[in-house]
């Protein structure tokens, strides 16, 4: 089990969630739009537990919401600059507490979306960015693609209307292009959120377990 902690994020200071005893590569779990709920605790445990050491930043500093309508509302008011801030600082807690320079990202829905502008915003650090379902819904935020130096490994859902395939696969063609190393899987049958395990109307035991084995072996491969 982890615990939260309070770090800094450039004149700011940001909590999260931490768990690992800091011997393991670091890694930065992401949340859904829902906050930082349980659920995502619960994520960054498992990796701990695969030997890593994981951080879930509070994003909305101690917002969250079990409602679709208050989430989307908590999303897109999410301030990105200072988001931005947070996940870096998250970066150098880590960076601080596992003695190494890079750094894995993973991150869920909106988490994934945010796993990918990380990755190109701090290329010195995140060597791998492993997105869930994830989509950049904000039309300001259009990432430098250029910029990404890290390996990603997306998972994406066949049936998922907010980030579907066709948008999965159209990113993986154009970071191909780029001359990026990325490959997004499609899970046949799973629905958007598929790895969120408290939401059993979207909940697929096997693709879950499948996506998580596959961002595990790519963070040891690369961290």
């Amino acid at each position: 089990m982890g615990e939260m902690t309070t770090f800094p994020s450039n004149g700011h200071t940001c909590d999260g969630y931490l768990a690992g005893d800091g011997t393991g590569p670091g890694v930065i779990v992401i949340q859904e739009w829902w906050g930082l709920v349980p659920h995502i605790k619960d994520v960054a445990d498992r990796f701990a537990a695969a030997g890593f050491t994981a951080l879930a930043p509070d994003l909305y500093h101690g917002e969250s919401s079990t409602e679709p309508d208050g989430a989307g509302k908590l999303m897109m008011a999410l301030n990105l600059e200072n988001a931005a801030k947070d996940l870096s600082g998250a970066v150098a807690l880590l960076q601080q507490k596992t003695g190494r320079d890079k750094v894995g990202v993973v991150g869920y829905c909106m988490g994934g979306g945010l796993a990918l502008v990380l990755a190109t915003q701090r290329p010195d650090a995140i060597a791998a960015a492993a997105p869930y379902y994830g989509a950049i819904p904000w039309a300001s935020v259009q990432p430098d693609w250029s910029a990404l130096t890290a390996k990603v490994v997306g998972e994406y859902a066949e049936l998922d209307g907010w980030a579907s395939p066709e948008a999965a696969q159209a990113l993986e063609t154009q970071l191909r292009e780029l001359g990026k190393d990325a490959t997004m899987h499609v899970h046949a049958g799973a629905d958007h959120a598929f790895f969120n395990d408290a939401r059993p109307e979207v909940y697929d035991a096997a693709a879950s377990a499948t996506a998580f084995d596959r961002t595990v072996a790519l963070f040891r491969d690369t961290l």
